[in-house]
C-alpha cells in the first residue's frame, strides 16, 4: 500500500487533471443537470419575470412620456398661436387707437385752426375798421388843414381874406 502523501493529494502525481478524468463524468453530469434544472427553474420562475415587468414596466413609462411630450408639445404650439393669435390683436388694436388718436389730433387741430383763423379775421375786420375810419378822419382833417392853407395863401399872396366855410367849399370843389 502507498503512504499517504504529506499534503493529501494522492493522485497529484498521476498528472490527470480531474474534472477531465472520465471516472468522474457521471458524477459531473449527474451535477450539471441539477445545477441547470436550479438555475433553469430560477431563471424562469423569478428572475426573467422580474426583467420581463421591468423591461415592460420600462416600455410603459417611455410610451406614457412621449404621450405625455406629445401633450405638451400641441399645449405649446397651441399657446404659441394663442400669443401670436393676441399679438396680432393687440398690434390691430394699437393701430386703431393710434389712427384714432391721429384722427382725434387731427379734428383738435383743424378746430384750433377754424378758431384762430376766425379770430384772426376779426382782429382783421376790427383792424380794417379803424383804418377806414382813420383814414376817414385824416381826410376830413386834410379838408379841413386844405382849406386853411388855401385861407392862409390867398390871404398872403392876394392879401384878401377868405371865410373858413368858403375856403371848404373851394377845396371840396376842387376835389370834386
Amino acid at each position: 500500500m502507498a503512504q499517504p502523501s504529506p499534503t493529501g493529494y494522492e493522485d497529484a502525481a498521476s498528472g490527470v487533471f480531474p474534472p477531465f478524468d472520465p471516472t468522474y463524468f457521471a458524477s459531473q453530469l449527474f451535477w450539471l443537470a441539477i445545477s441547470f434544472a436550479v438555475l433553469y427553474i430560477l431563471l424562469s420562475r423569478w428572475i426573467l419575470p422580474r426583467i420581463g415587468s421591468t423591461i415592460e414596466e420600462r416600455k410603459d413609462r417611455i410610451a406614457d412620456d412621449l404621450d405625455a411630450a406629445a401633450s405638451l408639445k400641441a399645449q405649446a404650439d397651441e399657446a404659441v398661436k394663442t400669443y401670436e393669435r393676441s399679438l396680432a390683436d393687440a398690434r390691430a388694436k394699437a393701430q386703431s387707437v393710434a389712427g384714432d388718436a391721429r384722427a382725434e389730433a387731427e379734428r383738435e387741430a383743424a378746430e384750433e385752426t377754424a378758431r384762430i383763423e376766425a379770430e384772426l379775421a376779426s382782429k382783421q375786420d376790427e383792424a380794417e375798421a379803424r383804418i377806414s375810419e382813420a383814414r376817414a378822419k385824416a381826410l376830413g382833417e386834410v379838408r379841413n388843414v386844405a382849406a386853411d392853407v388855401a385861407a392862409s395863401v390867398a390871404e398872403h399872396l392876394a392879401g384878401v381874406k377868405v371865410k373858413k366855410a368858403d375856403a371848404e367849399k373851394a377845396v371840396d370843389e376842387v376835389r370834386s
